[in-house]
């Protein structure tokens, strides 16, 4: 381990240093807790583009807003009171704010309200009820050239048609769901229906769930408990089936796309071409390790050709739809992570590449879309910064691209539909922004601040935070994020709250305001400890060489990096190497006992989440993602498992659990106590009654508390 040290502390990288100075107010567990909306920076709420025009719009308040790109004038376009006057004057009730809308050209907008849906006209300031659908209607879709809408109730799939309901699925069984979220929402999935570009079709996820194992759930709020089951794929155990139906609202007829065998695949990617002829799917294996993006004929659902495979010896994870391009209906942007790196690719509908449009050692985060002739497109990417994020424009034709931010921080834009102009909105730990909302000209000059939010911590006694990183064992460079507190002495020893999450997806160290720690951690920290957080292997955004090295044991590259992260502490004259504690919920709550039981001398306290402590307890799609199943990867699961390793534990630990999470099942944390017990260690354990994967709302600041006063009293 000395080596180690003296191998970490020449490569501190970086330093970025953020401190508040220091006043009167400190943080209340109910500050920490988001529960005081004054300590959330300001923001443009529903900023977007008045439809093809140069005009940026956003609700302030009671009011429209919207600013000439050219000329920078800003006006009002309606308030609340011109919107309730239109409402009131056609006999509908009032509404308390200007709901979210969505512009159908320059001078009409569409809203909800009441479970109606609203066409406004600016200039006439006419209101027309275009449709309406049911109270308890859910994951409501909304063609805005017909105004049908789809949505869903319980397990079956409705279409309103000028105000009449139209069945689309007949479901009886509940383990049959149309319309919804299929896969767990993993693959990039959230929606469950898509329209066709012209309104004319509905495509939907038919899943059926009635050959998966129920798994109860118990509501206790009847004087007799009754179990309510969902089902819950456990890896390595039966999976549901999925098939993609396409519903013509004229003919009220559905017919099913022909996505052959086997049963257990993934759907994903799912995309109409914009003439509404075809539409695509990516057809992923169980073993997700080879994608197939074919290409089916919308009228008879017969494949019409696969257009290209991607494999990989560990895994394929497409979470992109087809991004078609407004000039040329028959090319598109593919996501792809096939050259080592999250990139742009330019294909055709034939299948043929066109050419690779972004490339090199960063990561592509986010599209933004291209102008009306696609000579260029907008992405973000952190290029140069891999926890920061820019925006880009990218010639098509010569492939030359333009960093248009030019603060370093996080930033995400909004480009108008001319392309002449993006709105960049960022923070920025490293120039000490909070956020800020930029009008920006196609080459990423600054017209026009729409916003600066101030600080809401101003008055607040914050500590320093710093980012910086450290080498691992295998000279890897890691991002870490420390906060002090705010009446810091490097005279003194200071205790350590690890907080950890380490998991695939995530990325918790970024150049953002509070370098993306949260209000929770700064209350701690406040409270006299130094907060330190590391991003390991297997998080996001930094290649698959350094997000699959998890691959088949989950946990064992984790730890390794939380522990070079622990060696570098150990090394700082304020550190109280004999107080180190960890904190992290779900995939951080497997981490926290993991660190614990595997590195029992060094860690004093463990408080975590909904921690998963056996894989084999978790679903289908993300776990066998990475841990294969428990029949072909045997050593893998044993190894990671935290069921046989409690006899280690010999700290303090609190494990939380809601005691109705659908995602990582209460069953893992029970194990869990059931082996402490029979290896004779105590530890603490609470739970949420009816809570689920996570603890929201007032009870949020009684989990805070329940936390931090653990921390408090053992570490």
């Amino acid at each position: 381990m000395k080596l180690l040290v003296k191998l970490l502390l020449p490569v501190i990288l970086i330093s970025f240093v953020f401190q508040t100075q220091a006043q009167n107010e400190l943080l209340t567990i109910e500050d920490a807790s988001r529960m005081n909306r004054d300590l959330r920076p300001e923001t443009l709420r529903s900023l977007q583009w008045r439809g093809d025009s140069d005009q940026i719009c956003w609700i302030d308040k009671n009011e429209l807003v919207v600013v000439d790109a050219k000329s920078g004038k800003e006006k009002t376009l309606f308030n609340l009171d011109d919107l309730n006057g239109a409402l009131s004057e056609n006999n509908y009730d009032s509404a308390k704010y200007i709901p979210s809308i969505t512009w159908l050209d320059e001078n009409r907008v569409l809203f909800t309200h009441n479970n109606k849906i609203f066409e406004f006209d600016l200039l006439t300031k006419k209101l027309e009820n275009k449709n309406e659908y049911e109270q308890g209607a859910e994951n409501t879709g909304i063609d805005i050239n017909t105004f049908n809408i789809a949505y869903t109730k319980e397990n079956n799939l409705f279409i309103s048609k000028n105000g009449k309901t139209i069945p689309v699925s007949y479901n009886k069984d509940p383990g049959i769901i149309s319309g919804q979220a299929a896969h767990r929402v993993e693959f990039g999935i959230y929606k469950g229906i898509f329209w066709s570009p012209k309104g004319n079709y509905l495509a939907f996820y038919r899943q059926d769930e009635t050959m998966v194992t129920d798994y109860p759930l118990v509501n206790i709020n009847e004087r007799i408990a009754q179990e309510e089951d969902i089902k819950y794929p456990m890896a390595g155990m039966t999976s549901h089936e999925v098939t993609l139906g396409i519903f013509n609202p004229d003919t009220e007829t559905t017919h099913f796309i022909n996505t052959g065998g086997p049963a257990e695949q993934y759907l994903t990617c799912v995309t109409w071409s914009p003439d509404e002829k075809f539409i695509f799917i990516g057809l992923l294996n169980r073993d997700q390790n080879h994608l197939k993006l074919n290409k089916y004929d919308a009228q008879t659902g017969e494949l019409v050709k696969t257009l290209f495979e991607e494999k990989d010896d560990e895994w394929v994870e497409p979470e992109h739809e087809l991004l078609f391009l407004n000039s040329h209906p028959n090319q598109f942007i593919w996501f792809s992570e096939k050259d080592g790196y999250n990139h742009l690719y330019l294909y055709n509908t034939d299948g043929q590449l066109i050419k690779q449009l972004t490339k090199g050692e960063f990561a592509v985060t986010g599209y933004l879309g291209s102008d009306p002739e696609d000579k260029k497109i907008f992405y973000i990417s952190n290029e140069g910064d891999p926890i920061g994020r820019q925006l880009f424009s990218l010639d098509i034709k010569s492939v030359k691209k333009t960093m248009l931010s030019s603060v370093k921080g996080s930033h995400s834009g909004v480009p108008s539909k001319s392309g002449n102009y993006i709105v960049d909105t960022y923070s920025s730990l490293t120039e000490n922004i909070t956020r800020t909302y930029l009008l920006l000209d196609s080459k990423g000059k600054t017209k026009q601040t729409l916003l600066e939010s101030p600080d809401p911590l101003a008055e607040y006694s914050i500590g320093e935070t710093s980012v910086f990183t450290i080498k691992n064992q295998e000279n890897t460079d890691l991002f870490c994020r420390m906060i002090k507190p705010y009446d810091f002495d490097p005279q003194k020893k200071y205790p350590v709250l690890v907080y950890v999450y380490g998991g695939p997806h995530s990325q918790l160290v970024t150049d953002s305001w509070l370098a993306g720690g949260g209000l929770f951690l700064n209350y701690i920290a406040q409270n006299g400890y130094i907060v330190f957080t590391l991003d390991n292997r297997g998080t996001a955004n930094r290649g698959t060489e350094f997000e699959q090295a998890v691959f088949r044991n989950l946990g064992k590259a984790e730890v390794e990096d939380q522990m070079a992260g622990i060696e570098y502490l150990k090394t700082l004259d304020f550190i109280d190497a004999d107080r180190i504690g960890v904190n992290g919920w779900s995939y951080g709550g497997f981490m926290t006992i993991s660190l614990m039981l595997k590195q029992p001398e060094t860690f004093k306290v463990g408080v975590c989440g909904g921690p998963v402590t056996d894989w084999k307890y978790y679903e289908i799609m993300y776990g066998e993602r990475y841990m294969d199943t428990p029949e072909t990867n045997p050593e893998g699961y044993e190894e990671s498992s935290l069921l046989n390793k409690t006899q280690n534990l010999a700290g303090n630990l609190l494990v939380i659990h809601g005691t109705k999470d659908p995602t990582v099942v209460w069953q893992n944390s029970l194990l869990f106590i059931e082996n402490c017990i029979t290896n004779g260690i105590d530890m603490d354990y609470f739970v949420y009654p009816g809570h689920g994967h996570g603890v929201r709302g007032k009870d949020r600041v009684h989990l805070n508390r329940k936390m931090a006063n653990y921390i408090f009293d053992n570490l």
